[in-house]
């Protein structure tokens, strides 16, 4: 597919997008008469945020490319079984809001680095803080731009890579037009129309690939005829040989086993909910508490929704390419898969599919719900990045009595060079296949420890200052000692018995183990078995939800028990 394939209709559709989105934007953060922005308009909406929105703007968010291009990438790879990201969300959602958020609220944060300073010290968050700026734009803004990008220069272009640099730039400049000068209120509501076309085109590329399918048309006759052909594309728990990648991998060792319903799944999931600012920044920006855990069980049965939109047109795309015997190899798939060094790149699959399926007059529209998935997301980490930057760093350290005015100014400028330093890294990336699970996985590198150091924070009174550091100290070498094994770094010497070849999901549950065994002794040992002075006096009437949070919570736990037991 290239431009060619567009017409007038997919152009002024796609136009428009950008023009109401900017509108939005633009307008939702003006000056109200007589009221003078300030930094809590700017980095937490005013606190005025109503549950809807918040529970839109957390999928927003967190769909980007990395999901309509690299989960949809582990979909034709993998199957069903990448769609445990989304649905363990959901369930990961419910325990925020009810254990997390209300301790986040009550103690007035603008970031997750703040509680780290009221619980342990300046210390443990000036260094977060500085490790959450750099992930945010070395790994997050790079590999969305990145992604976002290879994804505009498979539909806009010929695959080739011609257009990355052009579709880089665009991308940065769209989200930068409304989220560097409107701050979290302009990233929140444009959220919600951003939600709502995401939602809308990934439903109808879903919807028109399952219904060409169908021998006879039909969506669901074309869901259960997908089932009949690559049924072993529908297993949620994959056991070591099950399955083999089209490039010959087993996907056991992304996903290994019921370690995605017990083991370290928990973990990156429990991280990036709880503990991630660019997501957790607008549950603190609610009118209140119960406003904010209504927002998080509305985006929790939104999560139900993603494979729908993401996984399943993966899998469409694999059974199309795919042999008589149900394998794919380089005769049966797409030249368009192909690289140049001959392997196959999953990650083509979403491109491949709007490219072959969507008729002309709604190309524009999935183009734009494509645009609406990487720009939000791009326009939350940036906020993010700023918010901490001002807040965590530049305030405290550099102008402590810095103004309203200022901290506003300054956090518009750290976005801004946090986008351009990102634009600059992204072409670094170069081709990785499954660029899903190349994120989640070095991401896991860094999340057990923090959630350790959080975890134990909250919740365990005897948690130390000095326990918390050392254990964020020891986290990344435990984790690279797991880490060396799979990676077969030591193979070729007398060290290679010494290190464990595991799955890094496993990994992952380990090395939070450890740390966290580690931060105990540290901390029982410092303060003799004493509850530590600043910890959490924590009372049962704070985690007390309201009856429309736990009937949500109920009916997302029995649909996920359905999903499931039919999809084991």
């Amino acid at each position: 597919m290239n431009a060619t394939n567009f017409s007038l209709l997919d152009y002024i559709v796609f136009i428009a997008y950008g023009v109401v989105i900017v509108t939005i934007g633009l307008y939702v953060s003006r000056n109200k008469k007589g009221h003078q922005r300030n930094a809590e308009d700017y980095f937490l909406a005013g606190k005025s945020l109503p549950w809807w929105t918040i529970g839109a703007s957390l999928i927003a968010a967190n769909i980007s490319a990395e999901q309509f291009i690299g989960m949809s990438g582990s979909g034709f790879a993998i199957g069903l079984a990448i769609a445990t990201y989304e649905w363990m969300a959901a369930a990961t959602l419910i325990i925020v809001g009810k254990f997390f958020l209300p301790i986040f609220i009550e103690k007035k944060l603008y970031t997750i680095p703040q509680f780290l300073e009221q619980r342990f010290s300046t210390n443990l968050k000036s260094i977060l803080a500085v490790f959450w700026i750099a992930l945010f734009i070395f790994v997050n803004l790079t590999s969305v731009l990145f992604l976002g990008a290879k994804a505009m220069d498979t539909i806009l272009g010929n695959a080739d890579g011609s257009m990355l640099i052009y579709a880089i730039i665009g991308l940065a400049l769209f989200a930068a037009a409304y989220s560097l000068w409107g701050g979290l209120s302009a990233v929140a509501w444009t959220d919600v129309v951003q939600v709502a076309l995401l939602v809308m085109g990934g439903l109808i590329t879903t919807f028109i690939a399952l219904d060409h399918i169908a021998p006879d048309g039909g969506v669901w006759d074309g869901f259960k005829y997908l089932y009949e052909k690559v049924p072993e594309k529908f297993s949620m728990i994959i056991f070591k040989g099950e399955l083999t990648t089209p490039n010959g991998d087993d996907p056991y060792w992304d996903l290994p086993g019921l370690s995605v319903l017990i083991g370290g799944m928990w973990i990156a999931n429990l991280y990036y909910w709880g503990f991630n600012q660019y997501i957790i920044q607008r549950t603190l920006a609610a009118k209140s508490l119960k406003e904010s855990q209504r927002g998080i069980a509305f985006a929790a049965f939104l999560k139900l929704l993603i494979p729908v939109i993401v996984v399943i047109p993966g899998i469409v795309a694999y059974m199309l390419n795919s042999g008589s015997d149900g394998s794919i190899n380089s005769s049966t798939v797409d030249p368009a898969f192909i690289t140049s060094t001959g392997s196959i790149d999953n990650d083509r699959a979403y491109p491949w599919l709007i490219s072959q399926f969507i008729p002309v007059g709604l190309k524009g529209l999935v183009l734009a719900a494509l645009a609406a998935a990487i720009v939000s997301s791009l326009a939350s980490m940036l906020n993010s990045t700023a918010t901490i930057f001002t807040m965590d760093i530049y305030k405290p350290f550099f102008n402590k009595l810095a103004s309203d005015r200022q901290t506003v100014a300054v956090g518009r400028i750290t976005a801004a060079m946090a986008l351009i330093i990102a634009g600059f890294m992204a072409p670094l990336l170069g081709s990785i296949p499954q660029a899903f699970q190349f994120i989640q996985e070095y991401t896991g590198i860094v999340s057990p420890g923090i959630l350790a150091i959080f975890i134990l924070g909250l919740f365990w009174r005897k948690t130390t200052n000095n326990g918390a550091i050392w254990g964020a100290i020891v986290s990344i070498p435990v984790a690279m000692y797991f880490k060396a094994g799979s990676k077969g770094w030591f193979d070729e010497t007398i060290l290679a018995n010494l290190f464990p070849n595991l799955p890094w999901m496993d990994q992952m549950g380990l090395t939070f183990i450890v740390v966290a065994i580690f931060i105990v002794l540290i901390s029982y040992i410092e303060n003799k078995g004493m509850n530590d002075p600043k910890s959490i006096a924590l009372k049962k009437s704070l985690f007390t939800t309201g009856p429309r949070f736990n009937i949500s919570a109920f009916i997302i736990f029995i649909i996920l028990a359905t999903l499931y037991s039919v999809f084991w």
